[in-house]
This record gives structure tokens, C-alpha cells and sequence, in this order.
């Protein structure tokens, strides 16, 4: 062997004995875990379809903490109520950030709210949170709206006549005109092929983030960015969403009136218009494409994949139906339902939190990172450690829940069927990462659910079998259903 060659074999193998032993002593002292395959890690031990699932069982053998590698990327895992609350909220400043993941560069750019990190989050969350207060989530003129697009709801799904009908983009338009409303103050015909597009867009980006070909990309995006595959798809999606998102938000500019401003964006752009240095370096169109994509995505996804829960469960126990149009006979007769209607209503809060627990939307949660080392349990995390607090080991936890793989209402009734809160009830998350829109969907949800089940006895079509097996995706949605919207007047 030439000279040349050796010289460069030897530096390839200090090179690599460097990287080794610089892995090594970064990760002493990390949470046990099993031990990966090169290149791809640990995903040979997950289920594809349901990787929360797959990483409860594995905590049973490593504990309630323990480390996973989806390819050449570290995960802490936590599981249980208790480590995962520990972890958000007495270590919610340490772990605010949100990892580098190569498919994030390549869609968002760190930009928006969901993906961002850093003072750009910090910003864009004070931001969103006090404008959407601003237009009234949580308070009487968004209930108004809501309460409106319940009536167009409810007449759509008069006009079936009973018959069955497939309802997902039924009900994703109508709970995308809330947010919509408030992002751009207007709605959409739920047959509207605009709105239609970028539903199809939003669901189809949700069942490719779970995808194979996005977990290695973000373990190898030099050798993985190269090949076609699904990661290149989500690009590609997102690339549409933006385009669409800057159009209208470049008309509204030209109609912008500072002193009356309309909508979230309108309250952007005038963000813009000041003469502030926080103007230029955060309030800025790839920003403001990102947070309008990120709440669009958020807000419409999970409320509407709960409700879809909600119908398909009341077909499935016909005797929990009952109880709740009941209950709403005696509360609310056929007056418009109104969120201060809850509190008289222990059941059917029970059986909307219940909805929510069992549906188990975002088993996974979104994944956070270490701002800083940290010591956390006893084990040593560096900064930059990815950290999963996986929520569907929360809502299945049985120590907090007494039928945790049961649909079961009575988790949130007390011995004399008053309403009974459970800590461990956390769908949205917990402490400052927390997801910003609670209030407005458990609006959503009260006013949608009690409105439909005032209206309509909901029944499977003849012969129809119901599967609660949830769809593959980031989210659990439920498989595609058709239903019988029978109306009770």
C-alpha cells in the first residue's frame, strides 16, 4: 500500500476514534437504554405505526427515564405522570428549547412558534398569545363565532338527510374557520377547493412526519436529502402552504390599517411597521408564513381529530350518548349552548375530557431539547439533548387512571357523578411549551360537541363495523368512518 493511502486510512481512523471517544465522554453518566444497530439505531424495535406504544414497553424494562436512538440521534424518553411533570415544570426553563432536526431546517427554518427556539420563540409566543387574546380567544366574541359555525355545521349535516356520510373535511373546514377567522377574519364554504387543498396538505404532512424516510433524514440529510421519499414530499408541502399564506397575507398588507386592525396578521404587519429594532429581527415575512402555518396546522388538527373521536365513540356506546343528550335536555332544552353551560354539566365534561384522553392525540408530544447541561434524575444531559415527555404514557398511566385502556368517563366523575379533575389529565402538554391554543379548544370542543348531540342522534350505517384502531400518523386520528347524523327534531 502507497504511502498516500496509509497516511489516509490512519487519519480516517483517529478521526473516527476522536468522534467515539468524544460520544463516549459526552454521554457518561445518560439514561440506560438498549443498545443500537449502526446506522440505523433503535427503529428496528419500533412499531411504525405506533411508536408511543413501542417505547412504553421498552420503559418497562429501562424505567421511567431511559435513551432511545432513532438513527444517529440521542432521545431521553420520560414516562409516567410524575417524571414527565417533574421534568416540565420544575425543569421548564431547561428544557424550552426545541432540538436541531434536519427536516425542521428544511420546512420551518426554526422560524413560527411549534419548532422555533431561543429568543425568536420567546417573541413569537408573547406575540401569539397576548393576539390571540387580543381577538378574543377565550372570551364572548369568539364564542360567537364559534356558535355561528356550529349552526353551518349543524345544517350540513341536516342536509344528508340521516343518510351516512364521510365527515373529516367537514369537520376539519369547520374548526379551520375558527382559526381562520381570527388569522385572517374570514371563513370558508366547506366545499371551498382553497381551504380544501391545504386541509389535504396539512393531513398528509402529519402521517409523513412518522414516516421512515424523515427519521433518517434527520439522522443523515447529506447521503438521505439525495434520494426521493417522503421527506422530500413534506418539503414540497410546505413550500405550497407558505406560497399560499404570503399571497394573502401580501394582500392584506396593501389594505393594512394600523388603527384598525382585523386580524392576527394585520396585528403583525403593523408589528412591522414600527420603528423598533425588535421589528426588523423578529417581525419579518418568514416569521409571520411560519406562525400562521404553525397555528392554522395546530389549531385545526387537534380539535377536529378530537371531535372525529367524539362521534365515532357516541356511536360506539350508544348508553354514554344517551346520558349526555340527557343531561343537555335538562341544562340547556334546545337554547344555543353556551360555554357557561359547563359547570352544570358533569357528564358531559367528563365524557369531552374522556374523548381527549382515550383519543390520545399527540401520544408523542412534541419533542424538547436542553437548553444547557443538566443533571436531571441522576443522570447527565448535555446541551442539545433531545428529550421526549411522552404523553400517551401519561394518559395511560394506570396509577392515575383506573381503566387506562378503557373509554371510561367515570375517570373524571366522583362517587356522587360531580366532575372530578385528574392531574395527569395533560393532552395539551404542560409548563412553558405548553400548547398556546388550550382555551380556545376547550371552547371548540364544549361548543361543538354539545351542539351536534343536541341536534343529532350520531349511528354507524347498517352493517358498519367501528374500528378504534387509530390511523398511522403523528397524531391519532381515527380511521376514515362514515355516519348517520339522525336528527332529534
Amino acid at each position: 500500500m502507497d504511502p498516500i493511502s496509509i497516511l489516509l486510512l490512519v487519519t480516517i481512523f483517529l478521526f473516527l476514534a476522536y468522534i467515539f471517544n468524544k460520544n463516549n465522554n459526552m454521554y457518561q453518566n445518560f439514561p440506560p437504554g438498549p443498545k443500537p444497530l449502526p446506522f440505523i439505531g433503535n427503529i428496528h424495535m419500533i412499531n411504525s405505526s405506533k411508536p408511543h406504544t413501542s417505547l412504553l414497553e421498552i420503559s418497562k424494562k429501562y424505567g421511567p427515564i431511559f435513551s432511545f436512538q432513532f438513527g444517529q440521534n440521542k432521545v431521553v424518553v420520560l414516562c409516567g405522570y410524575e417524571m414527565v411533570k417533574d421534568a416540565l415544570i420544575n425543569y421548564g426553563e431547561e428544557l424550552s428549547a426545541r432540538p436541531d432536526m434536519a427536516i425542521v431546517q428544511k420546512t420551518s427554518k426554526g422560524y413560527g412558534v411549534l419548532f422555533s427556539h431561543g429568543e425568536n420563540w420567546k417573541v413569537m409566543r408573547k406575540f401569539t398569545l397576548t393576539t390571540l387574546r387580543d381577538f378574543g380567544m377565550g372570551r364572548k366574541t369568539i364564542e360567537n363565532k364559534i356558535s355561528e359555525e356550529c349552526e353551518k355545521l349543524m345544517q350540513t349535516f341536516k342536509s344528508y338527510g340521516g343518510k351516512p356520510f364521510e365527515n373529516q373535511s367537514i369537520m376539519n373546514t369547520a374548526v379551520a374557520n375558527i382559526i381562520v377567522s381570527i388569522l385572517l377574519d374570514r371563513r370558508f364554504e366547506y366545499d371551498d377547493p382553497t381551504i380544501l387543498q391545504l386541509l389535504r396538505l396539512v393531513n398528509e404532512n402529519i402521517t409523513i412526519m412518522e414516516s421512515l424516510m424523515v427519521k433518517l433524514y434527520n439522522s443523515y440529510p447529506a447521503l438521505i436529502g439525495w434520494l426521493p421519499g417522503s421527506h422530500r414530499r413534506l418539503s414540497e408541502n410546505f413550500r405550497e402552504m407558505r406560497d399560499f399564506i404570503m399571497a394573502t397575507f401580501t394582500k392584506q398588507g396593501e389594505e393594512l390599517d394600523v388603527n384598525n386592525q382585523r386580524s392576527f396578521i394585520d396585528a403583525f404587519l403593523a408589528k412591522q411597521k414600527e420603528e423598533k429594532s425588535e421589528s426588523k429581527l423578529y417581525y419579518h415575512d418568514n416569521n409571520l408564513s411560519m406562525l400562521v402555518l404553525d397555528l392554522f396546522s395546530a389549531g385545526m388538527e387537534t380539535t377536529s381529530t378530537t371531535l372525529r373521536w367524539g362521534l365515532l365513540l357516541m356511536m360506539k356506546y350508544p348508553d354514554i350518548q344517551k346520558k349526555v343528550q340527557n343531561e343537555i335536555e335538562n341544562v340547556i332544552g334546545f337554547a344555543q349552548p353556551q360555554t357557561e353551560h359547563r359547570k352544570q354539566m358533569p357528564y358531559t365534561d367528563a365524557v369531552i375530557h374522556e374523548i381527549q384522553r382515550f383519543g390520545d392525540i399527540v401520544p408523542g408530544n412534541l419533542p424538547h431539547a436542553t437548553i444547557r447541561d443538566i443533571n436531571f434524575m441522576g443522570y447527565f444531559l448535555p446541551k442539545g439533548t433531545c428529550v421526549l415527555p411522552l404523553l400517551h404514557s401519561v394518559l395511560r398511566d394506570e396509577s392515575c387512571f383506573e381503566k387506562p385502556e378503557e373509554f371510561y368517563p367515570e375517570h373524571f366523575l366522583d362517587s356522587e357523578g360531580n366532575f372530578k379533575k385528574n392531574e395527569a389529565f395533560i393532552p395539551f402538554s404542560l409548563g412553558k411549551r405548553s400548547c398556546a391554543g388550550e382555551n380556545l379548544a376547550k371552547m371548540e370542543l364544549f361548543l361543538f360537541f354539545t351542539t351536534l348531540l343536541q341536534n343529532f342522534t350520531f349511528q354507524a350505517p347498517p352493517g358498519a363495523k367501528l374500528d378504534l384502531t387509530p390511523a398511522i400518523g403523528f397524531t391519532n386520528a381515527p380511521l376514515p368512518y362514515e355516519i348517520c347524523a339522525i336528527p332529534r327534531r
